[in-house]
């Protein structure tokens, strides 16, 4: 029991004696307003102080502010009086009552401080929360403020979206294409312009103008595409073999929402070049008369009356393989200079247009008899005015050639030269007053200028026909094959060297092209 009787003495503070302060602050709740209802109350005991000690707790009234600043100016005329005392004490020396005191009186009169200010603190709670500054905002990328990168305002309030390494008013971020505000996720950027996903489909993916379809992308998910060279006709590779129809003329895919011609021989027409296609010989005959002046005009006069025809696919397929020589550009031949006695069916009446087809279409067979070297031209029917006329300025070549005495001439050598009669009259045709060759200026403007007396007749050509006349230039200039694409590159180039007449003097002397 010994060690028991130690404890109580070291800790006297605790089970036997008060402090002055604590015995002041008990004296001070007995005293309170409260005091007559201790005895009464059934309330449950509350520990305050020393462990020894238990008293009621003093009600509050939260609605009595006269009272609770009388408590608290009490409390703190009792804090400040203890400081006093101590205060009153010589500095670096301790009072005899000081030396009769446990260790830790001074301890436990310091937490009982503590503990009245808490009691009193808890008692009197504040009507509203401390204060506390806001933290100052922060502003990313060096940016002391929010300046919307749309409508250059400050950001002061509100939602705000960051991007791109600058901020908008979610009103402000809109889409370059279709003006309207972007609200999705995720969206395309082109350069620093934003997009919505749909709308920069619109905008940058290419579409089909057969099917008006996106092109869809291939195993590789890349878009592949066909394109044509001159007209930039961008469509799915699958029209290529879907049976979708092509101009006989300028080659581009029929489009699903503009149906073209059927000619009856498997050939299709578009609206544009059927607007000048000639349909019957009677048609062409002011088409011929003026490509004879036009050759008459470049000293190439020919003597002879060449019969022309107008014929159908089949027709010109027959007289082909009646014909003994002559080469000929296939897989299609549209003209031809035939040499034989033959009988052949031309168009004697152009046919009408019926449910895109044309119907009600008369023929006549006629017996061709050989006369001189050349026995009649042959040119597809259904074609633009253009179009037959390079055809047939192609085949009066081959007619001058075979007239003039030119005999077994290198099919790149013939060809050559009749492709370059053809584009020489297209372009004087497409473009009027271009001289086409240096050393015969004179005999070029008096052929261009009786050639397109026909066109001036009829008013001159349209933007579609010009257009046309180029693309017939281009398919010359940029053919592949050996003897039509190649012969003509190097009959044009001996031509635009030596002149026209000295490089037709100089196949009939060798047979070639000069060097």
């Amino acid at each position: 029991m010994a060690p028991t009787g130690v404890n109580q003495l070291s800790h006297p503070c605790i089970y036997e004696r008060k402090s002055r302060f604590m015995k002041w602050l008990s004296k001070l709740f007995r005293s309170g307003p409260s005091r007559g209802n201790a005895a009464g109350s059934n309330r449950h005991p509350q520990l305050i102080g020393d462990e020894n000690m238990i008293w009621r707790a003093p009600p509050r009234s939260l609605d009595d502010p006269s009272r609770a600043q009388k408590e608290k100016e009490e409390l703190d005329h009792a804090i400040a009086l203890s400081l006093a005392e101590d205060l009153k004490r010589p500095s670096g020396r301790f009072l005899a009552e000081d030396l009769k005191r446990p260790s830790g009186y001074r301890w436990q009169a310091e937490k009982d401080e503590e503990l009245a200010r808490s009691l009193q603190d808890s008692s009197n709670p504040p009507l509203y929360p401390p204060y506390a500054p806001a933290p100052a905002p922060y502003y990313p990328y060096g940016q002391t403020r929010r300046i919307c990168g749309g409508c250059k305002q400050e950001i002061r309030f509100g939602s705000y979206l960051g991007c791109m390494g600058t901020y908008f008013h979610p009103q402000c971020f809109c889409c370059r294409s279709c003006g309207r505000p972007i609200v999705e996720n995720e969206f395309s950027l082109s350069g620093r312009d934003p997009y919505h996903k749909s709308c920069f489909k619109e905008l940058a993916h290419p579409k089909c103008e057969v099917c008006h379809q996106f092109i869809p992308t291939n195993r590789a998910g890349l878009i592949e595409y066909r394109c044509h060279p001159f007209w930039s006709q961008k469509y799915c590779p699958s029209h290529e073999h879907d049976n979708t129809a092509r101009c006989c003329s300028c080659e581009r895919l029929e489009s699903w929402d503009a149906r073209y011609v059927s000619l009856g021989d498997g050939r299709s027409l578009c609206f544009e070049c059927m607007e000048s296609a000639i349909m019957d010989t009677g048609d062409c005959q002011p088409l011929y008369h003026a490509i004879r002046d036009y050759y008459e005009g470049m000293n190439m006069r020919l003597d002879q009356q060449i019969p022309m025809l107008l014929v159908e696919r089949h027709a010109l397929n027959e007289a082909i393989v009646g014909e003994k020589s002559g080469l000929h550009h296939m897989p299609e031949t549209r003209g031809l200079c035939l040499s034989e006695e033959q009988t052949v069916t031309s168009i004697l009446k152009r046919p009408t247009f019926g449910r895109h087809q044309l119907v009600g279409i008369k023929t006549q067979p006629q017996k061709l008899t050989r006369k001189c070297e050349v026995t009649a031209i042959l040119v597809l029917y259904g074609l633009p005015r253009l179009l037959t006329g390079a055809i047939l300025a192609h085949e009066l070549m081959h007619g001058w050639l075979r007239l003039k005495g030119y005999r077994n001439l290198n099919p790149e050598v013939e060809e050559g030269i009749c492709q370059v009669l053809s584009y020489m009259w297209l372009e004087s045709e497409v473009m009027p007053g271009f001289k086409n060759m240096p050393s015969s200026s004179t005999s070029t403007s008096a052929a261009s200028s009786s050639s397109s007396s026909s066109s001036s007749k009829k008013g001159g050509k349209s933007k579609v026909e010009h257009k046309l006349g180029e693309f017939f230039m281009h398919q010359i200039a940029n053919d592949s094959s050996p003897a039509y694409g190649g012969g003509f590159r190097a009959a044009n180039a001996a031509v635009n060297k030596y002149g026209l007449r000295r490089t037709l003097d100089h196949i009939h002397l060798t047979g070639n092209f000069p060097l």
